[in-house]
């Protein structure tokens, strides 16, 4: 019983805990990838510090150097201010009203000589061409609003028109029935009925080939319709007034055009 008690004792121990800790699943694996990146960054420092410098990088930490290092007097330059009475850290002139700090350089490598004039020049022939196409499109949209606009009207004039014409061939049917006649002087001068017996389709047919044959424009029609109103019954489409006799026409009406009457 002793002995285990003392192998129980042993399971239960710190030192099998710790050891059973040390186990862990994917605690080995943690360990090789903590120790493979550190072996990566050093691999990397010592890959920045191997690394041979380029002829450009020399020359530009060279150039460094040389300008914040101030002149000495080995320098032939320096030597000869120094014997006109220059010290250092002093401003140049007879006054001492100059510059202290030499003139900064502005050096550019790779660079040639009219390189930003080509690059101005070319931006700004790139703006003018945008410029251009905007120009272009502009006038194209304007060119398009205007031609529907054109459309509209034209199409508003030409509903207005067989409005007119439609008025008037009303009229004319009325007053040509007041005075009894019962054929119209053209097929078209009055309204169609809307229905027609099958006796009178072949009339209505041979009506169109007539008027098909004038190819008369509404405009045309209009003027014509119009023109029979005044001098036939006295009526002026516009005025919608029949008038007694041709000087109460001449003198009352403003004219035989829609256009006189606005």
């Amino acid at each position: 019983m002793k002995l285990n008690m003392a192998e129980e004792e042993d399971y239960m121990s710190d030192s099998f805990i710790n050891v059973q800790e040390d186990i862990r699943p994917g605690l080995p694996m943690l360990r090789q990838i903590r120790e493979a990146r550190r072996k990566e960054e050093k691999q990397q420092e010592a890959n920045l510090k191997n690394r041979q410098k380029s002829l450009k990088e020399e020359e530009q930490e060279r150039r460094d150097i040389g300008l914040k290092n101030a002149l000495g007097c080995e320098n032939k330059g320096f030597a000869l201010l120094q014997k006109m009475g220059y010290k250092s850290g002093q401003a140049l002139g007879k006054s001492g009203g100059g510059i202290v700090e030499p003139i900064p350089l502005n050096i550019k490598t790779g660079i040639g000589i009219g390189h930003e004039a080509s690059l101005k020049r070319k931006a700004e022939e790139k703006l003018e061409s945008y410029r251009k196409k905007i120009h272009m499109k502009n006038q194209a949209e304007e060119k398009a609003a205007e031609q529907f606009r054109m459309r509209l009207k034209n199409k508003q004039d030409e509903m207005k028109l067989e409005g007119d014409l439609r008025r008037s061939q009303r009229a004319c049917q009325q007053l040509d029935a007041q005075k009894n006649i019962q054929v119209p002087r053209e097929a078209w001068y009055w309204l169609r009925l809307e229905e027609e017996t099958e006796e009178d389709e072949e009339e209505k047919e041979q009506d169109e080939d007539e008027y098909k044959s004038e190819d008369l424009s509404v405009l045309e029609k209009l003027q014509i319709l119009t023109s029979y109103l005044r001098e036939e019954h006295l009526y002026c489409i516009w005025c919608g007034t029949a008038y007694e006799d041709k000087e109460d026409i001449s003198s009352n009406c403003p004219g035989p055009t829609s256009a006189d009457h606005d």
